[in-house]
């Protein structure tokens, strides 16, 4: 079978080079809006995120040293849902599709998941097209459903977004906004851990994964992977001044090699002691502000947001966030 695991080497590195652009091209294809920036790719292929382990795979064309025609990544978490195996960025490139290539690199996933113990595989993909028709043939179940939605920063103001903080913040007496960009400096890993185990409150529908356990040491780590990562994180940070507790915090990621214009807003979470205050409001609109000041290049955020999750797609859509997409969360119990 020509498929082989890439290693940190320049051979390795040259394939993982062709793989982004074969992911690239099938984004292009298939999916609007932006591809993994190939830092973040990279990184999380050769080495993991934030301590768990990661392997990838490419499919060499025939008869042709070298030539990348798609490939995977497989993420094996190794502190708790030891039980999952993620495969990730499932790609053919579009001139060589319909020759089998997805199919083998899937049954490949599928055994090196079941050699490693694992029972249970999970990818993500858009909720219609080519990739849902390719899971659902393969056996895999939709089990959550996310609305991606993009901000384009051209479409509001700086005053709009200054009004929502402020009306916010009006009802958010007792709580008082901090903020970093990049690495979390040292005093912030306790509140990181704190906030992270909240995540734990996120929707996830029928997913077969357990709580995700927090602790000092893997928050490090991760902010560590951002870096590594090739990414620049701003982050704003809610807390609450009586007792010093963090209570919410919001984070943007833009890439700091080869930027395109996309930055992440990813996690948002306010703790549920604190939850009423409107603190997701508050924090993601001062988030967007110091955003603007200090990234001029980005022009459009995209995010995610389960279809459960009214409260938090509310506040998109005041922000100006715009529906783009719709993806699934695919599951598949490999001892079955």
């Amino acid at each position: 079978m020509p498929i082989c695991r890439l290693t940190d080497t320049d051979t390795g590195t040259a394939m993982l080079s062709a793989y982004h652009a074969a992911l690239t091209a099938a984004y292009e294809h298939d999916v609007p809006g932006p591809v993994t920036p190939y830092s973040m790719f990279a990184f999380t292929a050769l080495h993991g995120w934030a301590g768990d382990a990661a392997e990838a795979y490419v499919h060499l064309r025939e008869g042709a040293a070298g030539a990348v025609t798609g490939g995977y990544i497989l993420e094996l978490p190794l502190r708790d849902n030891t039980h999952v195996a993620l495969v990730r960025h499932l790609a053919v490139a579009p001139e060589h599709r319909r020759s089998g290539i997805g199919s083998e690199l899937l049954a490949h996933a599928i055994s090196r998941a079941r050699a490693h113990g694992r029972r249970v595989l999970i990818g993500e993909a858009p909720a219609h097209g080519p990739g849902a028709a390719f899971a659902r043939a393969r056996g895999f179940t939709p089990v959550t459903t996310d609305d991606r939605m993009v901000l384009d920063l051209s479409a509001v103001t700086a005053e709009g977004l200054e009004r929502l903080r402020d009306d916010a913040l009006r009802h958010a007496e007792g709580y008082t906004l901090e903020r970093w960009a990049g690495l979390a400096p040292e005093r912030y890993i306790p509140d990181m851990t704190a906030l992270m185990n909240g995540m734990n409150d996120a929707p996830r529908g029928d997913l077969d994964m357990e709580d995700e356990r927090w602790d000092d040491e893997r928050a490090v780590k991760s902010e560590r992977s951002l870096v590594q990562a090739g990414l620049t994180g701003y982050q704003t940070l809610a807390r609450h001044a009586a007792t010093g507790e963090p209570a919410g915090y919001t984070r943007i990621l833009v890439p700091s090699k080869q930027p395109d214009g996309w930055a992440l807003q990813v996690d948002t979470v306010v703790l549920r002691p604190h939850r009423g205050h409107r603190l997701g409001m508050a924090l993601k609109a001062a988030n967007l502000l110091w955003l603007r000041e200090r990234e001029p290049g980005v022009k459009r955020i995209v995010t995610w947001n389960a279809d459960s999750n009214s409260h938090m797609i509310e506040i998109n859509e005041r922000l100006g966030f715009r529906p783009l997409d719709r993806w699934h969360e695919w599951q598949l119990h490999l001892d079955r």
